[in-house]
């Protein structure tokens, strides 16, 4: 049996090309982006245990068959629908972009805590985010956009370069665990993420 682990990725497989595919063949009104939109949706109401490509068509008004010539599997869609939700985090913006404060109006232990309470509230509308951010190698582009901005904030805590891998294993796995909404009462979580900081500054070198 083919497990999640066995497959290989959506972000790293490649589709046949538009033309090997008759035109008649595909559905009207359809494309990856609704389909997505659709199994996210799907996901926020009955969770992993109802989700399924006969359900998800039902939901859009086609047939089951007619999702594939989109996507190859239910684990694409997953996967696809995992980085989706991870596209809605607000992430900190790019240092010189003008949506960026300047470097003395907000510290990265600030920026840090934002972070970790947007990606607290993300779960809090997608519970399911956990067990596939688990199941699925978190490769896609907002997954990554993500990782970047994260190792962008730690290299602004004085971190040794060699340390900051670690401190970002760190604060990814803080936000997977300690992040499930259902799982940590909000006092626990924000003494951790306490904790987490302060161990950060000990670390870091001085400003």
């Amino acid at each position: 049996m083919v497990t999640a682990a066995d497959r290989t990725s959506v972000w790293l497989a490649s589709r046949p090309a538009a033309g090997t595919r008759r035109r008649s063949e595909q559905p009207t009104g359809l494309d990856r982006e609704k389909i997505t939109a659709a199994s996210v949706r799907l996901l926020d109401a009955e969770g992993l245990a109802g989700f399924s490509m006969r359900r998800l068509a039902a939901e859009l008004g086609v047939t089951a068959m007619s999702l594939y010539w989109y996507v190859d599997t239910k684990d694409d869609l997953l996967e696809l629908a995992l980085d989706a939700a991870l596209g809605e985090l607000a992430l900190p913006p790019e240092p010189g972009s003008p949506a960026s404060p300047a470097p003395s109006a907000r510290s990265w232990s600030d920026r840090l805590r934002a972070l970790a309470c947007g990606y607290r509230r993300l779960l809090a509308v997608h519970p399911w985010l956990p067990a596939l951010s688990a199941e699925y190698p978190n490769i896609g582009p907002h997954a990554r956009a993500f990782d970047t901005a994260l190792m962008r904030l730690l290299g602004a805590t004085g971190l040794a370069a060699p340390r900051r891998s670690g401190a970002h294993l760190a604060v990814s796995r803080f936000l997977h665990g300690c992040g499930t909404v259902r799982q940590v009462p909000e006092g626990d979580f924000q003494f951790a993420l306490d904790l987490l900081v302060a161990g950060i500054e000990a670390h870091a070198r001085p400003a």
